[in-house]
Order: structure tokens, then sequence, then C-alpha cells
């Protein structure tokens, strides 16, 4: 794994986890270096937990939310799209490539999808090479496990304001 770029999959919970999900169930081939974290809604996503996610030794990052204009809480995957944009330019300002994040829209039934865009990004990162903040491996393991363990503490019984009207199930 240490010779592999590291990607962190921000998905949200109805459509791009669903999607990551069948990818698994349907048994299909892609990197294993990817970690998935689920979202009620990639409209939750912030800038901070992408820059974060370099600063704990990420390379690369998909951030995959529901189809525009399906979004299970109305403009959640607008909002989370216009924070990818924003932190592309933070990254090209601080010297580490815009390329390194990338917004993807899928529907649940994209398991072959999903697939796709993890090799894509695997390349991508590839061509790139690690990310200039990457720490050592003991450093990284500890940092997504500790990103994995807040992202989950989130989801358990706690309501989220995703769209700032409706409340999550």
């Amino acid at each position: 794994m240490d010779t592999e770029p590291l990607i962190l999959a921000f998905c949200c919970h109805y459509c791009a986890y669903a999607a990551a999900d069948l990818a698994g169930s349907m048994r299909l081939q892609y990197s294993s270096n990817v970690r998935v974290l689920r979202l009620p809604c990639t409209g939750k996503l912030e800038v901070n937990y992408l820059l974060t996610a370099f600063e704990h030794g990420i390379d690369g990052i998909i951030v995959a939310g529901c189809l525009e204009g399906g979004c299970h809480f109305l403009e959640g995957n607008l909002r989370a799209r216009k924070r990818v944009e924003r932190a592309k330019k933070l990254l090209a300002e601080i010297g580490i490539e815009p390329e390194r994040v990338e917004m993807f829209n899928l529907s649940s039934a994209e398991g072959t999808r999903f697939a796709e865009i993890v090799t894509e990004m695997s390349g991508r990162l590839a061509r790139l090479g690690k990310s200039p903040l990457r720490p050592d491996q003991e450093t990284i393991q500890r940092n997504l496990q500790e990103m994995t363990d807040q992202a989950e503490a989130a989801l358990v019984g706690v309501k989220h304001d995703c769209c700032r009207s409706q409340e999550c199930a």
C-alpha cells in the first residue's frame, strides 16, 4: 500500500455509497487503496474536511454524490460541487495539484461506474506521485482510523442539517 496512492472517497449515503457497495457485491476489480467514508449527503462536506484529509496523508480525494437534480436533500450535491471547486483553488494556491480532488455524480445502480472512477483516480494519482504532505505509513494508518471513527460517530444517532430545511433519516 505504501507504493500505491491512497484515495479517500466521501460518498453520499443514498447513491454513491450504494454504488460502492454494489461494486463490492458484483465483485468488480478496482484498486484496494481507496477508503470509503459514508456521508448522509455530500452537502454535509466542508472544504476544511478535504484539506484536513490531505494533511492526514491522503494522496487524492473522490467526492461522490447523487446525480445532479436527484439529491435526496435537494441541493446538497450542488453545494458539494462548489466546495470541491473552492478546495481545488486553495490546493493550487498552496502548490498542491488541484487534480488530486474530484467530484463525481452517481446513481445507486452505478457500481461499475464507481469502480471505473476509482481506477481513473488511482491512475491519475500514480502519474502525479505521492502527496507532498504524506507522512510515514504508521501515521497514515492512525489518521485513517481516526477519520473513520469520527465519520462513523457523526452518523450514529445524530440528526444532520444537510440542507438546512430537512432532517436526515
